[in-house]
């Protein structure tokens, strides 16, 4: 029996799964938000506890015939688990990025009486994740050209943070390599971009890509444009307190109006195709691009458009190597948890 889970942000996905040597829907799962619990021990201690009452303790001896044919059989004994977390792991440790929680694997392995506990960044489980997920669960951005079965392929993920991960082949299988790319200082490359970078060093010591490429991020770029353009319609001002203020910005730019927030989304775009071509320089990924995160499927319309794959081949040179790289958008939002699952899954059979 495998446990897995997926922690974001904001919220998080715990799962558990007969996960053997291919991909199965997990027996239970539930997702939680992060804002509820003070400690991610907190949470995983209600997940065990809900099994619990539904399944009895894992490995637990079979109950009583009687009992038996009222309650679920007993599950059996977690032999590994894994946990995608969003930060960077160092010995099997984290200090979470934007969660005021520090992670550790140790002490998940006493709570969830697991023999093995793997601690993995969220990009990297992320990264795993595409290894078993269906060609219904992406959605294609750029075909590319003739596909290199066994060349690099990068990942981004952009939602409360900016994530980024690299798959390699070994020769024998693909291995996903952490990554705090998203954490690299923004590189401007239009004079409207060069005047946001000005606007946030006012506020921030150091701009990262994730400062822009985030949910804040486009809160702050809206925030930019109406600071100095002057152009925030009264009434969507009013609203703005009255609801998480990205997702706000975004359905008013898909629905054309106001127009500041069809530029800031544009201008998000635009940024974005940008990093995600650096991170397939970077990385050469030959062997696709793509794009996980709770962003981006909220804003397919306007990654159909032009302004992102625009802004990902134009590096000069190899505008034409660019263009031969597929970029996916990955539709299933629980890519991280399949991965972590998958990876726990691998390490239980090599041991």
């Amino acid at each position: 029996m495998i446990l897995a889970g997926d922690i974001g942000g904001t919220k998080s996905y715990v799962g558990l799964f007969d996960w053997k040597d291919q991909r199965v829907e997990p027996i239970r799962e539930e997702k939680f938000w992060n804002a509820d619990f003070g400690s991610f021990e907190e949470l995983l201690t209600e997940f065990l506890e809900d099994l619990e009452k539904s399944y009895g303790s894992p490995g637990q001896e079979d109950p009583a015939e009687d009992s038996a044919q009222e309650n679920p059989p007993p599950l059996k004994p977690i032999t590994a688990a894994c946990f995608g977390v969003p930060g960077p792991v160092i010995d099997n440790r984290c200090q979470t990025t934007n969660l005021p929680w520090v992670i550790d694997g140790t002490s998940l392995q006493k709570l969830s009486q697991s023999p093995k506990v793997q601690l993995l960044n969220d990009l990297e489980a992320m990264a795993y994740g595409l290894q078993v997920l269906r060609s219904d669960e992406t959605m294609l951005l750029n075909a590319g050209g003739k596909e290199h079965p066994q060349g690099t392929k990068a990942l981004i993920a952009a939602g409360t943070g900016l994530g980024e991960a690299i798959l390699f082949w070994d020769g024998q299988r693909y291995r996903s390599c952490p990554s705090e790319g998203g954490h690299a200082s923004f590189a401007p490359i239009s004079d409207r971009e060069i005047d946001l970078l000005r606007y946030l060093r006012t506020s921030y010591r150091h701009v990262s890509f994730e400062r822009v490429l985030s949910g804040e991020g486009l809160h702050l770029i809206y925030q930019f444009l109406r600071d100095t353009q002057k152009n925030e319609p009264t009434w969507f001002a009013q609203e703005l307190p009255n609801g998480d203020p990205a997702a706000l910005i975004a359905e008013a730019a898909l629905k054309g109006k106001p127009d500041i927030c069809v530029q800031a989304l544009d201008l998000f775009i635009s940024v974005f195709g940008g990093e995600t071509g650096n991170l397939a320089l970077k990385s050469l990924a030959l062997g696709g691009i793509y794009i996980g995160g709770g962003i981006a499927p909220k804003i397919l319309p306007k990654l159909k458009h032009d302004t992102f794959m625009k802004a990902f081949t134009a590096k000069g040179r190899y505008q034409r190597l660019l263009n031969t790289i597929p970029v996916r958008v990955i539709l299933n939002d629980q890519a991280g948890l399949l991965g972590a699952a998958s990876y726990a899954a691998e390490s239980a059979l090599s041991h």
